[in-house]
């Protein structure tokens, strides 16, 4: 029988591949977007398969989430998956001036980042109990949340929260058969990231990488289908690392 997937970002980069993934599974997906809708029409489009829809959410409101989550749930026929993958990424450092941009960006990025998450993964959860059937959460997390993010402090520090939280829920969900995981990228060839990648540091960025290279968005979305497979619980709690041995932790 075919699983429910609530990907959350999924009109671009990693969410859309992770939905692509989902789809080729044979699973259904709700492919949520904030504002792109034309993009995540086209995702929904071109996805193998059929009962596919896109969901619609800000998901800095938390009853916007909530509409989101019940229609997704609903239209899909329930809710066996969720991926909380929808993040921003702002310049955020410590040498800011204008204190009310740094305050802006620290509510914007948490918002998102993490309250955003926790947020759909709230609502999420009473349908997977509804369901009976138990479920899986994967979180996008990200290689800064162990490493530093300096230059983007807002955005460590929502990946290390959300690092936390996915640990904390493995603990408390498991008796309900919910398996909750992360996976950490470093670079990954997205748009986002290309207007990094295309510029000066690019020689520096593939350089921190033995493979010489940044991850694709393909095979993120491959380690996220593996976290969700249905018949593995004891990787919940897991943080698995993505970023082509570029930072190492024991």
């Amino acid at each position: 029988m075919s699983r429910a997937v609530l990907v959350t970002g999924g009109s671009r980069g990693i969410g859309a591949a992770v939905a692509r993934a989902f789809a080729a599974a044979g699973e259904r997906v709700a492919v949520h977007y904030g504002g792109s809708r034309d993009a995540a029409q086209k995702v929904l489009d071109d996805l193998p398969g059929a009962g596919h829809v896109t969901v619609q959410a800000d998901l800095a409101d938390p009853e916007a989430v909530r509409r989101m989550v019940d229609e997704a749930a609903d239209r899909l026929g329930g809710l066996d998956v969720l991926v909380n993958n929808a993040g921003v990424y702002p310049d955020n450092r410590i040498d800011e001036d204008d204190y009310a941009a740094w305050q802006r960006a620290w509510r914007e990025t948490l918002d998102v980042n993490l309250l955003g998450a926790a947020n759909t993964t709230w609502c999420a959860v009473r349908h997977m109990r509804a369901g009976g059937r138990g479920g899986r959460i994967v979180n996008v997390s990200s290689r800064g949340a162990f490493r530093g993010e300096p230059n983007h402090l807002a955005y460590g520090a929502s990946k290390g929260a959300l690092n936390s939280f996915t640990q904390s829920l493995a603990k408390g969900l498991g008796g309900d058969g919910i398996v909750v995981t992360a996976v950490a990228p470093g670079f990954v060839a997205t748009d986002m990231a290309n207007a990094i990648l295309d510029g000066p540091r690019h020689d520096e960025i593939v350089a921190q990488s033995p493979f010489g290279r940044v991850a694709t968005v393909e095979e993120v979305a491959a380690a996220v289908l593996f976290l969700a497979a249905p018949d593995i619980e004891f990787t919940s709690g897991a943080i698995l690392d993505l970023n082509g041995a570029s930072h190492l932790r024991i």
